[in-house]
């Protein structure tokens, strides 16, 4: 089984894939550690720092081959990002997309408001954020916003993160 876990930055993407990796043993990719190795072996001009099309442009040809490559030797894998684009099923026939299960984390614009300071303080409960001024509260309305609207577009699964934060890590078992 391939798990996917994408969403707006700051909403808990590699944290939940941590408890999952706990719970499944699965090993387990963070598109964000893809990203700064082709970075910083300057395998790629774009850097941390650069839009978020870009990124998902670059790195998710090479993401879903990986996916591609996990299911065709019946391995498992969680992968967790910002980096994989909405229509992401078209990428795989019926064979592969029956192997795969994901959701994306949103947070409600009423969370973001009455836990900012809380989101904040987490931000680096995993993995160390170097620069992380550009998370304010409007920043996390609009990408919040933006990936509900676009899930909602393509049909996908979804957790919608509203009144507090408590995500059910069975939601994979099936």
């Amino acid at each position: 089984m391939i798990i996917l876990i994408s969403g707006a930055s700051h909403t808990g993407k590699t944290n939940l894939a941590q408890k999952l990796l706990k719970k499944y043993e699965y090993p387990y990719l963070s598109i964000d550690h893809l990203k700064m190795g082709l970075i910083r072996s300057k395998n790629t001009i774009l850097t941390p720092i650069s839009d978020d099309k870009a990124l998902t442009n670059f790195l998710w040809p090479i993401i879903k081959e990986i996916i591609k490559t996990a299911i065709e030797n019946s391995q498992n894998l969680i992968i967790e990002g910002c980096y994989i684009p909405f229509d992401w099923r078209k990428s795989f026939e019926e064979n592969y997309l029956k192997e795969i299960k994901y959701c994306y984390l949103i947070m409600s614009k009423e969370y973001i408001q009455n836990h900012y300071t809380d989101i904040k303080k987490y931000a680096n409960i995993i993995e160390n954020r170097l620069d992380d001024t550009d998370c304010t509260i409007k920043s996390l309305i609009r990408d919040n916003t933006e990936t509900l609207k676009m899930c909602r577009q393509y049909e996908l699964c979804y957790i919608l993160i509203d009144n507090n934060y408590d995500i059910d890590i069975d939601l994979f078992d099936s």
